[in-house]
């Protein structure tokens, strides 16, 4: 059972989503606020698994609210402002509702919340293994299905708090993984960390310009802890000099 709250100002938005939510087998509605600062309070006398949070309201809006709290429980932005789409997944939103909200999109975010709330129960970090030496693959759990990733075949890894997206020759994949585990995992397969949230292989980095690494059409960018590693390690002992 998922436990969720659901965060918004206006009192028709919050009766409607929870009667969506008392349609779902998987939902336990624990609580309902009008703002962020009741959800400081919901989360701090209960157990929440999941929050719905609208943008728009008094005190303080949700994007606000992301920004400033640590290691917050999975959120399904509710809003009827689709330019704070972008804003949203930046700060590693699960979903994006836009009102008004009709049930099949809702379930359908609720499910994708079911997928990453088992992975995260299932404790997925400590079963990381490190890759063999004669491993050029590995399997990730991607929404319903396994998917195989070829080493080969990856161009970067970018992290996003508890989960990462896997950018390879075929496609991108979104993963509950941390970035720190899978850099220690391939620390033997030619990919370098190259800022706090990018970890690139070496073998497909094109260029290097300025504080940016460019991989065909994607541009990464060089932290300015990671800049001489970087360097050392991908172009020292491969420049060609006069």
């Amino acid at each position: 059972m998922i436990n969720c709250v659901i965060i918004d100002d206006e009192p028709l938005a919050r009766e409607g989503l929870a009667n969506y939510v008392r349609e779902v087998d998987f939902l336990h509605l624990t609580g309902t606020g009008e703002n962020p600062l009741e959800l400081i309070t919901l989360l701090d006398q209960q157990p929440t698994d999941l929050i719905f949070l609208d943008i728009q309201m008094p005190k303080m809006n949700g994007i606000d609210f992301l920004k400033i709290v640590q290691n917050p429980p999975l959120v399904i932005i509710t809003t009827a402002f689709p330019s704070y789409a972008l804003e949203g997944f930046q700060l590693n939103v699960l979903d994006y509702l836009l009102k008004p909200i009709t049930f099949d999109r809702f379930f359908k975010a609720v499910n994708k919340a079911k997928d990453y709330y088992r992975l995260i129960k299932e404790s997925v970090q400590p079963g990381i293994h490190g890759v063999g030496q004669g491993d050029d693959y590995f399997f990730i759990r991607c929404e319903n299905k396994y998917e195989k990733i070829h080493l080969s075949n990856i161009l970067y890894i970018q992290g996003m708090q508890n989960y990462v997206t896997i950018y390879t020759q075929k496609g991108k994949y979104l993963t509950l993984l941390n970035l720190k585990n899978l850099e220690q995992s391939l620390c033997n397969k030619q990919f370098i960390r190259v800022h706090k949230s990018y970890l690139v292989s070496i073998d497909k980095i094109e260029a290097i310009e300025g504080n940016e690494i460019m991989i065909r059409s994607h541009r990464i960018p060089i932290g300015r802890n990671y800049r001489e590693q970087v360097i050392n390690q991908v172009v020292k002992n491969k420049l060609w000099a006069k």
